[in-house]
Parts: structure tokens; sequence; C-alpha cells
């Protein structure tokens, strides 16, 4: 997907001259890109260590992930203007500073509300530091064949950081501890903060930070996320749970306003009135919501009901990443033959019937003859989906708006998930507890005390609850299907001779 989204979006203008130490550079951006992908997925293999370390509910659990999604997602678009405006190397710093030391208190935390809120600022670093690494690649490559080399190392880290976070979070887990899937990024942060000094600055540009759209959208999507997870545990008419989603309104409505009314905007409103470039970040955000569920929902599965170790399951997630990894080379070959919406469609139908297969789980399936097909298809179906909704997201943009539609893009996703996922494991916590209640616990205290009748009783509630997930993910990836089917009707897209995709028809 990243590689795509890099070809498709214009070169800015003008000639960058090549930088003495353009090496050591591409180190430096390539492994902050590497360490902000990872985090993604490294702490998903933790989190059972994690839940049993600090006794966290299923809901908490969810907020280690959902918290560090929406502070991503809901800065990203901040964070890449801030670079604009004071400096792109020296928010990448910034970044990185905040990112490293974030890391650092979540692996010191000694309970869920400091594990979350170090996961909250570790979002805010990672939405500084993510768009500053990718403008900084357009400063210190010169147009052609330099910054070819260096976009298709950064789409490289994109790719294959998913990968190395699912097998190195079941390492630290397995052989160390939870902790070091946050420690880790400590020593990697500071050498790549000593090695900034190679970097090119940059010329700033004029404007403003629309400060007031992040706080009233971000803090509109935090208590929206938190007045789903809160209905599912306290009821939906409980004074808390009202009151957070009659915030969410108000400040979700007042961030649309503050949009329209802004010379500066943090998502400027216009980007939406293409309906192609409309559909495809509504399509990204429900396939964002389903994704965010199959590692979420897959790592508790395999840990708890399967019992298979951290290492173990990093490996079982191999064919989802080769799955993704051959899908996305697939669909980037297509596009330039069929029309978006036939590529992205079947997708989503082999992603949809993916997600439906993992719905059939029962607590003994076999891996290899259930988890690891419906893995592969539901990846495979993803990979094709991305590529046509990524060039269609930042299509016919204009030039002062390229970064923020890509950055756009990756918002939208990570959103889709934050809110999917809430919504997925409010679902799937409320299925099991109505097999057996309390059920998390009850698992937990019947490993402790080898009771094995009671068990075996909380991890079929268990996994009933996350297949009962699985099927509400499936029916987001029919949801996708209906977006691109009734908004995305451009047609099929060629390769210009400067590398940018261009409609044809």
């Amino acid at each position: 997907m990243s590689e795509t989204l890099q070809k498709a979006r214009p070169e800015p203008e003008g000639d960058t001259p090549a930088s003495p130490h353009a090496g050591l550079a591409l180190v430096v951006i390539a492994a902050a890109q590497l360490m902000v992908v990872l985090d993604g997925t490294i702490t998903n293999i933790a989190l059972p260590s994690i839940q049993t370390d600090l006794g966290m509910s299923s809901s908490g659990l969810a907020w280690v992930i959902n918290s560090y999604a929406l502070a991503f997602g809901g800065l990203l678009l901040l964070g890449g203007r801030s670079g604009d405006l004071f400096g792109r190397r020296r928010m990448f710093r910034v970044g990185l500073a905040v990112f490293t030391v974030a890391s650092l208190l979540g692996g010191l935390a000694q309970n869920d509300v400091q594990l979350i809120a170090a996961r909250i600022l570790q979002g805010v670093g990672a939405a500084i530091a993510a768009p500053t690494a990718l403008s900084l690649i357009t400063v210190n490559f010169p147009e052609g064949r330099p910054r070819n080399k260096a976009m298709g190392v950064y789409a490289a880290m994109a790719g294959i950081g998913s990968t190395v976070g699912l097998l190195l979070g079941g390492v630290l887990t397995d052989y160390l501890d939870w902790r070091w899937v946050m420690f880790v990024n400590v020593p990697i942060g500071l050498v790549v903060l000593a090695g900034t000094k190679v970097l090119a600055e940059g010329e700033r540009n004029t404007g403003g930070l629309d400060v007031p759209g992040a706080v009233t959208g971000t803090g509109g999507l935090l208590a929206l996320v938190y007045g789903i997870t809160r209905g599912g545990e306290d009821g939906w008419t409980d004074s808390l749970t009202l009151a957070s989603g009659a915030a969410a309104l108000v400040l979700l409505a007042v961030f649309l306003v503050i949009q329209t009314r802004s010379a500066h905007p943090m998502m400027p409103l216009r980007l939406f009135a293409d309906r192609n470039r409309a559909g495809a970040y509504a399509t990204v955000m429900f396939i964002g919501a389903g994704m965010f569920a199959t590692f979420y929902f897959l790592t508790l599965y395999l840990q708890q009901v399967h019992g298979y170790s951290p290492v173990r399951t990093g490996l079982a997630y191999l064919p989802f990443s080769l799955g993704m990894g051959v899908a996305a080379g697939v669909g980037t070959q297509l596009v330039t033959r069929l029309a978006p919406r036939l590529i992205a469609g079947p997708g989503l139908v082999v992603a949809a019937l993916g997600m439906f297969w993992f719905s059939a789980l029962e607590p003994g399936s076999p891996y290899l003859t259930h988890i690891l097909p419906a893995m592969f298809i539901t990846a495979v179906g993803l990979g094709v989906s991305f590529v046509p909704m990524t060039l269609g997201a930042v299509s016919k943009v204009r030039d002062q708006d390229a970064g923020i539609a890509s950055a756009l893009l990756n918002t939208t996703q990570q959103i889709g998930g934050a809110l999917g996922l809430a919504a997925l494991s409010t679902i799937s916590a409320g299925v099991a507890n109505g097999d057996l209640p309390h059920a998390s616990e009850r698992f937990f205290q019947a490993l402790a005390l080898g009771d094995l009748p009671l068990l075996k009783q909380a991890s079929e509630a268990l996994t009933h609850g996350y297949t009962a997930a699985f099927l509400v993910a499936s029916t987001l990836f029919v949801a996708a299907l209906v977006i691109v089917a009734a908004a995305v009707n451009a047609p099929r897209q060629e390769q210009s001779e400067n590398g940018t995709a261009v409609h044809m028809g």
C-alpha cells in the first residue's frame, strides 16, 4: 500500500541538492519509520501477558491498542503540518524524543492507567515523527533515481514493519518480558536521534496550525470510543455513557464547523468533494475496523484458547504477512488494467469470506486446516483492496493537498480501526459474558486454580465472543464493498512517465 501511495503522490517542484550523507540519512529515516510501524503490531502479541500482569479487563485491554491508534490517527495531520511550519528535522526530533520517552514510561507502567497514558503519548510522538520522516525524503534526496530509491526503502519499512513487530513481540515477550516491547524502542530511538544531525532541514512554509480542530476532533473521537466501551460494560442508559456520547457529538460537530471556517484546516473538507476520493476514505475506514479486529481477537484466541506462546503466535501470523505482500503486488499490476471497483470489489468479497471463515472457529479448531487458510484468504482480499483505494485517495488532488490527502488515508484507517475495535470488543465481551458471566476473569481464575471444567467452559465462552466479533467484522467488509459499488466509479489508471497515477478512459 505504502509503495503505491508514494508513487501516486505528485513530486514537489524544484530541485533538491544531493545530501552529502545520503546513505546515513536514509538509514535514519528508515529506522524511524520501522520503529513507528512496528509499534502498531508488536504490542498485539504481548496483550495476553499485559492483561495477566496488570490485571486488566477485556475492555481495558482494548484501550492499549485504541489509545495509540486514536492519538496517532487523530493528530497525524497536525503533526505533518507542524513539520512544514517549524522545520521538518526539528519536529522529527521532537516526535522521536516524545515517542522514545513514552516507550520508556510504558515499559515502567505499574497499572493500566499508566500504560494507556504512555500509549497515548507514543501516538502523539508517532503522529509528529511519521509524516515528517516522509517529508524529509523530499528534502534530502533529489528527484529521480535517488528519491525513488529512498521512497522504495521507506515503503519497504512500512511493509515489513508489521511482520517484524509480530515476530519481535513474540520473542521479547517469551524470552524477556512484555515490558520489552516498549523498552526496545528506547535504544533505537536514541540512536536515530543521534543520527538526525546528518539530515537537511529544508525550507519552512507559512501559515498556521489548526489546534482547535485537533483538540475537538481527537477529543470527540476519544469520547465516542469511551462511550461505546463503557456502554458495553455499564449499559447504554448509564449516565456517563450518555454524557460521553453527547460530548462526542458536540465536539465532532464543532470540529466540522471549524474545518469549514479555518484558514488552515487540519482536514480540508474539499478533499471529500470528489465521490471517488470520499469513497476510498470510507472504504479504508471500514477495512481498518475489520483488520484491527483480526489481529486483536485472533491473538487472544491463539494464546488464551489454543495456549500458543507469544513466539509461536508471531510465527502463526506469517501467512497473513505473506498474503498481504503477494496480493499488494498483484493489485499494483492490476490497477493499470482494470477499474478500481473491479479490483477492490472482488478483494473485499474474498476478505469477507475469510473473516466469515474465522467466525466458525471453535476451541479446538486446527491451525493448518482452519486458521491458516482463513488468515491467508483474508490477507489476500485486503491486500488487493488496499492498492486501488490508496490510489483513489490521492488521485487528482492539487499539489498543495497531496501531502494531506496521503496522511488522511492513514488517519481514516487508524480511526476506523479504533472505532471498530471499540465496538467489536464490546460485542465480543457481551456475547462471552452471556454464555458465562465475567468470562475473561473466570478464564484466568480457572488457569490459576487448575479447574479444568471451568477452563473448558470459559474457553468456549471466550471463543464464542471472538467469533461473534469476526462475524461482525465480515459485515464491515461487506459494508466497504457496498461503498465501493455505490461511490467508486473511476476508470482504470495508468502510470505516466514520471510515475504519477493518472486516470484513463
